[in-house]
């Protein structure tokens, strides 16, 4: 039996609607944990979580592939229809031949047959690496940086979809502009746009953007990535996020889940602690009142995640304004 207990928000598709789970397990968590991170995928199934977000920089597609195939055993879920998985197309591979080959190999090390959504990572490519190697946690060299081809690289995404290898593609990273400019093309639009989103950082324009155009948004780093290398405690020590969070009895981590899920967006969080996996899904039995929109409205804004990789004076994009340009 599936015991899933989250609710669902359609992602629009070439071939319709699927329903996408709307919170996710994160799935960045580095090569020292890859234990660990099959243990919280069992626990979070267990739990409940039906969506899980990995990528081929994360170097964690194999354990969560073996993860879940354990819970298939285990009978957890019964079929791997009871499950969202995300995984996304690194810079390297960010070129027009080289989307399909990078796709099977994602779910080669998955273990399954089709992804449910298929995301470009970053707008931006890289120079092809030479051998078939595990790009792990790497970053790409900035000598090594390029535009991305935008047509040739969203119809090879396209070709995935038609081919059966995802059930739907999207973006991460991309601005109103860049958005804008796949749109000019597609023949399948983008579903989804997965960026940086939480109280700190509300991503107000590009939301109400990608509403008109109808894609869905997904939030990372919703708690600021909070224990990582990248990451930035000002969502976890905001003062009005714990005036609030203290008001009902919650957590800081469930006041700004509970934010993210009412705008009409989805999230993927990262943890490995059963205790905080349970917990991030006790948003759905309460609401914010108007005086904590009004706290959570007067939050100065900063994007937090660093994007400075991706920042050269001979590459693509020489400034982070150029990177994000109008959202």
């Amino acid at each position: 039996m599936d015991n899933s207990i989250q609710p669902t928000s359609a992602l629009s598709s070439s071939s319709g609607h699927r329903n996408m789970p709307v919170i996710g397990l994160g799935c960045a968590v580095g090569k020292s944990n890859l234990n660990a991170l099959k243990l919280a995928v069992l626990e979070a199934i267990k739990l409940g979580y039906r969506h899980f977000d990995t990528a081929a920089i994360y170097g964690t597609e194999k354990a969560l592939g073996e993860a879940i195939a354990e819970a298939l055993r285990l009978g957890l879920v019964t079929s791997r229809e009871q499950l969202f998985i995300t995984s996304k197309l690194w810079c390297h591979n960010a070129h027009h031949d080289r989307v399909i080959p990078a796709i099977k190999k994602s779910l080669s090390a998955l273990q399954m047959e089709y992804l449910d959504l298929y995301l470009i990572h970053w707008p931006i490519s890289a120079k092809p690496t030479s051998e078939e190697e595990e790009v792990g946690m790497s970053l790409p060299n900035k000598e090594d940086l390029s535009p991305l081809d935008y047509k040739g690289v969203w119809e090879a995404m396209e070709e995935s979809q038609r081919l059966g290898l995802t059930k739907s593609i999207g973006l991460s990273n991309f601005s109103c502009k860049k958005i804008d400019t796949i749109l000019t093309f597609a023949t399948i639009p983008p579903s989804i746009n997965q960026v940086e989103m939480h109280p700190v950082w509300q991503q107000r324009k590009l939301r109400e953007f990608c509403k008109v155009k109808g894609m869905n948004v997904t939030a990372y780093s919703p708690l600021g990535a909070v224990g990582t290398r990248w990451g930035s405690n000002q969502v976890m020590e905001n003062e009005a996020l714990k005036q609030i969070a203290e008001a009902h009895g919650k957590t800081v981590a469930q006041v700004s889940l509970r934010w993210i899920v009412e705008q009409g967006v989805t999230v993927v969080v990262r943890s490995l602690n059963p205790e905080r996996l349970k917990q991030n899904l006790g948003i759905f039995d309460w609401e914010l009142t108007d005086d904590d929109y009004d706290k959570i409205n007067q939050i100065a804004q900063r994007r937090l995640i660093p994007s400075d990789f991706l920042i050269s004076p001979h590459g693509p994009f020489k400034t982070p304004e150029e990177l994000w340009n109008d959202g």
